[in-house]
């Protein structure tokens, strides 16, 4: 008796350890990703660099050696974290794929491509549209001032604006892989409809100028995306529900 119940323990002990070490597998795989497109990207940093300050009247300051590094650092890391994206997408798909059926593994897969041009059309989204707006308003600001950009403070400040937007714009794709796995489903987003609306708008309202239009602008664009995501989920558990029940 001792022995037959040891034994689904013992298999359960091993599976829990076989996840375990195919999960730090994903994640060293991911980071090795992220190193390799960071690397790449440091080739073309000083390109980066240039396009980017290129409407710049007066060239940024350093004030130590070091924080030329760390300004190359931060625009490779944008470039490489934009890369690694599908690539993180692509290893949870495989870490899930043993857990789902045929149809839904090669549903779940079409979402991964979407990852990398929804982070990209966000960083588009910060850096043209919130971006100008926020720092036009603050040099008007500073108009009895004589202004002096570090490169430091420049490009944390421009990043500050722009990546965040980036995984904000993954919400449709991650809220469809979520719900064809099972994890999400249309009713609990609609649930959660009233404190979503209200963390987006606190997070428009922080990030922009203090005036009406501006916090609209922003506030439309992300109050739309998560509608978007509502109804993308509705679509993809119907289509889940029909499966399971042909």
């Amino acid at each position: 008796m001792e022995t037959s119940t040891s034994l689904p323990q013992d298999k359960l002990g091993k599976s829990f350890v076989g996840h375990l070490d195919e999960l730090r597998s994903r994640i060293i795989f991911t980071l090795i990703a992220f190193i390799v497109s960071l690397s790449g990207a440091f080739v073309y940093v000083k390109d980066m660099y240039r396009w980017l300050v290129r409407d710049l009247e007066q060239k940024l300051a350093i004030l130590a050696p070091s924080d030329v590094i760390w300004v190359y650092f931060m625009l490779a890391g944008v470039v490489a974290i934009a890369v690694t994206i599908p690539v993180a997408g692509m290893q949870v798909w495989r870490f899930v794929k043993p857990a789902l059926s045929a149809k839904e593994q090669k549903t779940t897969l079409a979402y991964i491509p979407a990852l990398a041009m929804l982070f990209i059309l966000g960083l588009s989204f910060g850096y043209f549209i919130i971006y100008p707006m926020v720092i036009g308003f603050l040099e008007k600001m500073a108009d009895d001032f004589e202004t002096v950009y570090t490169a430091q403070k420049y490009f944390a400040f421009m990043l500050n604006m722009t990546v965040p937007f980036g995984f904000i714009f993954e919400m449709p794709a991650v809220v469809m892989f979520l719900t064809s796995i099972g994890i999400l489903s249309p009713k609990r987003l609609a649930k959660a409809r009233k404190l979503s609306y209200f963390l987006l708008t606190i997070t428009a309202v922080m990030i922009t100028p203090p005036d009406i239009v501006s916090d609209l602008l922003v506030v439309a664009p992300l109050l739309l995306l998560y509608e978007i995501s509502v109804t993308l989920s509705k679509w993809v558990f119907r289509k889940r529900f029909k499966d399971s029940v042909m």
